[in-house]
């Protein structure tokens, strides 16, 4: 049992690894040089953004304190964590002092980078040695799934195993075994690709846009692309981890490999080291009018210039295919500069992967699941193989001779390194993906599936662009709980994509209400509350598993469930109001309900401080910032619960739903009559608008849409306190709904979102 965890370093790494533990509950002594850095620390990650932590209240449990005045307090830790800089000659000299005051069984990991864990440990107590492994953890530790564990000859087997399934299962984590190499797995083939990419802007041949452009979302890597992301980690950061990569490996020419070219050490030289400095590859100015103006590097002249828009045809063409291997063949495959690019640096890159791969990895699988986990890859470097082919990329790419890997492909007269897919990590990972690899599909059409995920469970599965819901989905959201009631002990609603829904087709309703077809959008909206009913009260249980964003509309869905099996990393929130418009399916009704019943039992308690808590969350389209912190707003009950590993979501939502079928479920008695407060309320929160208009912090359109959202939640045009049935509210949704579909600013949100991404209040 892991109930305190000792952090010995408070820098970066280590003080959002202690966030990650006490955002799982684990009380965390976070100690370096003087309390009064430690306690810094954890003050600059309350102001962070990204939040290190679930919850604000998470911080409360880590405890800060100096090497000299604290440090027997790890005696009191179940694992102690060495998180200091990297240098050998400082880590040593503290695990010698955590030997010390260790108790005997307490488990010892280092989150080094790159250092040999074997040799760290040299000269320890035989049961440290046991109890001793690297943890590498990826930056920032909260959001990056991935952790290296990297055992030594000595540590116990027992050891590892207990490391792994934590990992796994309470801080929801990749996991991948590596071997004690120079920079592990990721980091290895991570920093190899950087260099071919720095080699490709050393001819001239390319801006720093245009390989921005092709070394992003086109090859299936983040958005911040190359050189975006050195100056998010630190220039000078990748130059140290190059530089310890290349000290430690012992071929002359892989040593070469990894050399800092001119370009990175002048940046370094000049204090140009990203983002911390203010520039590195890029650099944001103040530009006319006050608006931030992003400039490029020109490394001939080492000017800064205006960023220049890119023209690539080859490039604008790939990014129709969406399947990330196709796309990615088209591009090595391609007959111009797109195609010479990529053919030599990621062709390179997969042929280092092939080359490495026996040394630093126990498999083709770990290497690709490291890339995905760590540096957000689509798809690994021998899946990329087997979708470009082993032969085509050899053919395409110099090389002094074949890896031995993929020799070895060639001789077995194949030109793949798997047949199908790569497998999930292990047992209860990916079943949904596994059941639809095993031709279970019930039914499906363009915008969701049912899928049989076997035991009598039915899933329900979105699988448009971003989830979005349209037609489709909502109609097999009524097939699915039909057919769970036929032919299912169960229903299960979610998918294994980035995010669970991003909320309603803005697309298609955009285009009803432009051409005025109110009767469509009446439709439309009773389609969907009728779908989110269906859900509520079908006759066997929902488990809802949201995952990622789950905002408008699949936020409406996921408060319709029986229960909900959320992802640590779920994003909840009822958005319309930047859109211009109110929860219709249902969302505005559900809000309020669990609002008042915080209300105490039989309570005459006031009900406004309860439907106001409902008019804000909604009013200023509260979004949760993790699944425990959707807990905290409302949007997830006490009767939910949290999965820290995502991919095993979708098998907890399937064992709580046979769990809910085991208990002899009843889905909830009908009709459900809704406490409301009439005009007292709806007054009360309308002068709460009126005020804001006054004091400038809202426009005239969002007091218009706080408006009808009072009237909704008061119940309408009831004169005083009562309860009203669901579908009164429903109406009251939908006919508010379909009126604010006729605003003009309204249509002006929807387009601005449609067009940019972003919300506008206008």
């Amino acid at each position: 049992m892991i109930r305190t965890v000792g952090i010995v370093g408070a820098g970066t790494m280590g003080a959002q690894i202690g966030a990650l533990f006490a955002s799982i509950g684990v009380d965390v002594w976070l100690l370096d040089l003087t309390p009064q850095l430690s306690k810094q620390s954890v003050d600059r990650m309350r102001k962070m953004r990204p939040d290190p932590f679930y919850t604000p209240d998470a911080a409360a449990r880590i405890r800060t304190g100096g090497f000299d005045q604290h440090f027997d307090a790890l005696s009191e830790c179940d694992w102690i964590i060495e998180a200091v800089v990297e240098r050998a000659d400082i880590k040593r000299p503290l695990l010698e002092r955590i030997d010390k005051v260790r108790r005997p069984g307490t488990i010892v990991s280092t989150n080094t980078s790159g250092l040999s864990v074997t040799a760290l440990a040299e000269g320890r107590s035989e049961d440290f040695r046991r109890h001793w492994l690297g943890t590498h953890f990826f930056n920032p530790p909260r959001y990056l799934r991935l952790i290296e564990i990297i055992p030594t000859p000595a540590t116990d087997a027992d050891v590892l195993a207990r490391v792994q399934a934590y990992a796994d299962l309470r801080l929801g984590k990749g996991v991948v075994v590596a071997k004690d190499t120079p920079n592990f797995i990721a980091n290895h083939i991570g920093v190899h690709g950087v260099f071919r990419v720095l080699d490709a802007l050393a001819t001239g041949r390319y801006t720093i846009e245009e390989i921005d452009a092709m070394t992003g979302p086109a090859i299936g890597r983040p958005k911040s692309a190359t050189f975006r992301t050195l100056d998010i980690a630190g220039i000078d950061i990748f130059a140290h981890v190059a530089r310890t990569l290349a000290e430690t490996l012992t071929d002359p020419d892989a040593r070469r490999a990894f050399e800092p070219p001119p370009l990175v050490q002048e940046l370094i030289a000049r204090g140009w080291i990203g983002e911390k400095a203010g520039q590195g590859f890029y650099k944001r100015v103040k530009g006319p009018g006050g608006q931030s103006q992003i400039l490029v590097l020109d490394p001939a002249t080492m000017d800064y210039r205006p960023s220049q828009r890119v023209s690539l045809p080859a490039l604008e063409a790939a990014r129709a295919i969406e399947d990330p291997g196709p796309r990615l063949r088209t591009l090595f495959l391609a007959k111009d500069r797109v195609g010479d690019f990529t053919r030599a640096t990621l062709g390179s890159s997969l042929l280092y992967a092939a080359q490495v791969a026996p040394d630093i990895a126990h498999g083709i699988d770990d290497v690709d699941r490291a890339m995905r986990w760590g540096f957000g890859w689509d798809i690994g470097p021998f899946e990329i193989l087997d979708q470009i082919g082993v032969g085509t990329v050899l053919g395409a790419v110099p090389h002094a001779s074949a890896p031995v890997l993929a020799q070895k492909v060639l001789d077995a007269g194949r030109d793949r390194f798997r047949q199908g897919a790569l497998p999930p990590a292990g047992p209860g990972l990916e079943i949904l993906r596994t059941a639809r690899e095993q031709s279970r599909v019930v039914k499906q059409n363009a915008g969701a599936s049912l899928i049989d995920l076997g035991d009598g469970v039915l899933g329900v599965e979105f699988h448009s662009k971003m989830n979005a819901l349209g037609g489709d989905a909502i109609e097999m959201l009524h097939a699915g709980t039909a057919e769970a009631a036929r032919n299912f002990r169960a229903l299960v609603v979610g998918n294994e994509s980035v995010n669970f829904s991003a909320g309603a087709n803005l697309m298609l309703l955009l285009m009803e209400a432009q051409e005025g077809n109110w009767d469509e959008i009446d439709m439309m909206v009773r389609a969907f509350q009728g779908a989110t009913a269906a859900l509520k009260y079908a006759d066997v249980p929902v488990v809802v598993a949201p995952v990622g964003l789950a905002i408008g509309g699949g936020c409406e869905v996921v408060l319709h469930g029986d229960r909900v099996q959320a992802a640590a990393e779920t994003y909840l929130g009822l958005v319309e109001v930047g859109v211009g418009l109110i929860p219709a399916g249902g969302g505005t009704k559900e809000m309020l309900i669990r609002c008042l019943e915080s209300r105490p039992p039989g309570s005459q308690a006031d009900l406004l401080p309860f439907v106001q808590r409902a008019f804000e969350t909604i009013a200023f389209g509260k979004v949760a910032a993790s699944g425990p912190d959707a807990k905290r707003m409302g949007y997830l009950r006490s009767t939910d619960a949290i999965t820290m590993n995502r991919d095993r979501l979708i098998a907890d939502a399937k064992t709580r739903a046979l769990a809910r079928a085991a208990e002899g479920y009843q889905p909830p008695a009908r009709p459900m009559a809704i406490p409301v407060g009439g005009e007292n309320v709806r007054a009360a929160l309308s002068l709460g608008v009126h005020l804001a208009r006054r004091g400038d912090r809202i426009s005239d359109h969002d007091a218009l849409i706080g408006r009808k959202l009072a009237w909704i939640l008061a119940g309408g045009s009831v004169p005083h306190a009562t309860t009203v049935s669901e579908q009164h509210v429903l109406d009251l949704e939908r006919e508010a709904f379909i009126s604010l579909c006729g605003e003009p600013k309204t249509l002006e949100r929807i387009g601005h979102t449609l067009k940019t991404g972003k919300t506008l209040r206008n």
